[in-house]
């Protein structure tokens, strides 16, 4: 069972490629016309002398091709494929009373199984088309700023949008969270005003308000988006969730129109999502319907938040593009949360939205510049995938893929798309499918059938074909009771003595197999199956030996398990060719080293390449020729015999020296193989190296040395030119000094004569 199981998905794969490649491979033969018709790539001969006498039914279903070669009429081969009917397919316009965007609009398909079939469908963007918008704003305290700004926006958001559009309408509601805790706080003052303060003024909390449906008059905009007061809640995240699902479902509230239609979500902080209603006590599912009263409110408390996955469908089913316009520190929660709802960008707010009207203006052409293809409700057993012709530069080489995609497409420009259509099994009944665009609501509706079933139109009943004892169809005789054979020829065994030997003439000899086991016995002849033939369907045209994949190489016919081979060409499978042109070269084949087998050199031993024009480890092995040849050539005397080490191989000196690939010591050598098979050897002396290791030190080290000393006398004859500058101004300032002999009248001597009166002074 896990073999039937994983063959089953290996074909199952096989059919999505062939369909991804839109080409049926080969043909599965069956024995009836509708079996056939049911079988990739099959078709059926109808013509009542088709069958060899012992042939089964089953050789009627084969590819047309294959019909065709065995001399089967085309006006006698059923294999039915019928072109797409186009129920409608209005050009595109963008007359503002006949818009068409999608190309074509309804389509009729009857399918083979297994046969794919492509449709082509264009789009192009109407220039001018209608917008909608319905501008959703979060009330809680933090906006206040921003309700302020968006006051006195509503004119400049219609400008933005008139720029590609002359039609646009405008609406208005607002959210904030549900009235319960741990939401929005119950206490009675609290509740009635919400504000953080009392020196603010707020309405008390609620859920979602429609405040103003989609209008056209700005000032009736203006107006009632200035009556608006802030609200406030206790927790971070609010009912975003809740008022998107009320303004996608509720059509005739908001007043939705056939147009473009955009929801700008705008809020500084998160989401709650589904789940969170448990918090407040709320279990119940959002059931995805409208539930605004009278006044335009919606009461949150009855059902808990949506989830993504919800909003996704609905505003896909709806039509609505998502902008969610949001500070920045939100930015990274509302991209993940983008990731899972098509059609929707996010832009960044400034804190107090000053920059709403190019924000909106900006994802408003980045959501149009995005072209996503998608069918809804196909049938489960039908494959459908798609080819993307987004520019003219990319043409056809694209890949196949399960939806169609383009992007960065401007406002007028026409996309096309090719779609591929596979069924896997027959349809009871006609079904309908749609493809529609994401954000269009816009839609192809495509139908389809499946030919299961032969309508030969030769249903003969008592056919003289069928010996007038079984009625013809599709070629093939249905007998009647009692009588068998291709033909009706013969009777039904009536005893078990009659069935033996009936069946004794269906055995190639009496230890055998009925038929060799690959076919039934009727009349006293065997009816074989598949490609097996023969009198005791001894033979099989499939059994033959393969190459590359291909009976009999592709260069032979089978025959009874044996490939009768094309000209030119031998062995069990055919793939020997008896040629020898891929072995010739210039002088021998396979250069005078090998031997030409199925067109192919087989080389002699140390020989390789193309034509075996290579030879292995050829430094090594002839080392020892040019050893001894060398020797010789330095020996005057007596020389030895080098036929033993070089044989036929010829030794040719090169003067000067000379860098060959291979050397020994100080000689250099190359091996040639001439086109003849002949090798000849080049030899000459190796050039003297040089050790460069000690050339780098070398001169590394007297670079390093003459750099320093260069250094030292640069730096010393610096330094003498300086002291020979200073000593020169010296010599300079002294020759410019002037000295004079002045007495100071001041000065006195500092010598005093004193008479000492003791003294007394000797003649």
């Amino acid at each position: 069972m896990v073999g039937i199981f994983i063959l089953g998905t290996f074909l199952l794969y096989c059919v999505g490629q062939n369909q991804i490649q839109g080409v049926p491979q080969g043909c599965v033969s069956q024995p009836s016309c509708s079996a056939c018709l049911r079988s990739p790539g099959c078709a059926w001969c109808k013509h009542k002398d088709f069958l060899k006498s012992g042939e089964s039914s089953e050789r009627r279903c084969d590819t047309a091709e294959s019909l065709r070669t065995r001399r089967c009429e085309q006006m006698d081969i059923i294999n039915p494929r019928l072109d797409p009917v186009f129920l409608k397919n209005n050009d595109l316009s963008s007359n503002s009373d006949n818009v068409v965007q999608l190309k074509p609009q309804n389509l009729l398909f009857k399918l083979r199984v297994g046969v794919p079939q492509t449709f082509n469908v264009s789009f192009k963007r109407a220039e001018g088309y209608p917008i909608d918008l319905y501008y959703l704003m979060d009330l809680s305290f933090s906006m206040k700023d921003d309700l302020d700004t968006i006051k006195n926006l509503g004119q400049d958001i219609l400008s933005a949008l008139k720029k590609v559009t002359q039609k646009v309408r405008i609406g208005f509601g607002s959210f904030v969270d549900k009235v319960a805790l741990p939401y929005v706080s119950q206490v009675k003052a609290k509740k009635n005003n919400p504000c953080p303060n009392r020196l603010n003024i707020c309405q008390p909390a609620f859920s979602f308000q429609n405040i103003l449906r989609l209008t056209e008059d700005v000032d009736e905009f203006k107006t009632r988006v200035s009556d608006q007061i802030i609200s406030g809640n206790l927790d971070s995240p609010e009912a975003g969730f809740d008022a998107i699902m009320q303004a996608a479902v509720c059509q005739s509230v908001i007043g939705w129109n056939n147009v473009t239609r955009i929801l700008v979500y705008t809020s500084d902080d998160t989401f709650h999502i589904a789940g969170d209603g448990r918090l407040a006590g709320i279990f119940e599912p959002h059931d995805g319907m409208c539930h605004l009263n009278g006044t335009g409110f919606y009461d949150g408390t009855k059902y808990d938040y949506p989830s993504v996955g919800q909003l996704a469908r609905v505003l896909a089913a709806n039509n609505i593009q998502l902008i969610f316009a949001v500070t920045e520190d939100s930015v990274a929660a509302y991209k993940a949360l983008s990731k899972l709802i098509p059609q929707s960008v996010v832009g960044v707010l400034k804190n107090d939205s000053s920059n709403v009207v190019l924000l909106i203006s900006e994802a408003y052409s980045n959501l149009s510049s995005t072209i996503l293809l998608e069918h809804h409700e196909a049938p489960s057993d039908l494959d459908v995938t798609y080819r993307s012709h987004c520019t003219p530069e990319k043409g056809d080489n694209t890949h196949w893929q399960r939806r169609g995609e383009c992007m960065n497409v401007k406002l007028n420009q026409q996309v096309n798309f090719t779609v591929s259509l596979n069924i896997s099994t027959c349809l009871k009944e006609k079904q309908t499918f749609s493809l529609k665009l994401q954000g269009i609501s816009e839609t192809l509706k495509v139908s389809v059938e499946t030919l299961c079933d032969c309508d030969c139109q030769d249903r003969e009943e008592q056919s003289s074909h069928c010996n007038e004892i079984g009625t013809l169809t599709c070629g093939i005789c249905s007998c009647d009771e009692g009588h068998l054979g291709q033909r009706c020829e013969c009777e039904r065994p009536k005893d078990m003595t009659s069935a033996d030997s009936m069946a004794a003439t269906c055995r190639q000899d009496n230890s055998s197999q009925l038929c060799s086991g690959h076919g039934s016995c009727e009349c006293g002849m065997c009816m074989c199956q598949g490609t097996h033939r023969g009198n005791f369907c001894q033979c099989d045209d499939n059994s033959c030996a393969r190459h590359n994949n291909m009976l009999c190489g592709g260069n032979g016919q089978c025959e009874c398990g044996t490939c009768k081979c094309n000209a030119n060409y031998t062995g069990s499978a055919c793939d020997c060719s008896t040629l020898t042109d891929q072995c010739r070269t210039v002088g021998k084949l396979c250069n005078g080293q090998g031997t030409c087998q199925c067109n192919q050199c087989q080389c002699n031993k140390d020989f390789f390449g193309i034509n075996c024009s290579k030879i292995a480890n050829a430094c090594p092995k002839f080392l020892d020729c040019v050893t001894c040849e060398l020797d010789n050539k330095k020996i005057s005397g007596l020389k030895s015999n080098c036929s033993q080490l070089c044989g036929s191989v010829k030794l040719t000196w090169m003067k000067g020296p000379q860098e060959f690939p291979c050397s020994k010591d100080t000689i250099s050598y190359k091996v040639e193989l001439l086109p003849d098979g002949n090798i000849l050897i080049f030899y000459a002396d190796l050039p003297r190296s040089i050790d460069k290791t000690y050339v780098i030190i070398g001169s590394s080290v007297s670079s390093i040395i003459f750099i320093g000393i260069a250094v030292i006398l640069i730096s010393r004859l610096m330094l003498e030119l300086h002291y020979r500058r200073e000593y020169d101004s010296f010599l300079k300032a002294k020759e410019a000094e002037v000295w004079q002999d002045m007495k100071n009248p001041l000065f006195q001597d500092a010598t005093t004569v004193v008479m000492n009166p003791m003294h007394v002074q000797e003649d």
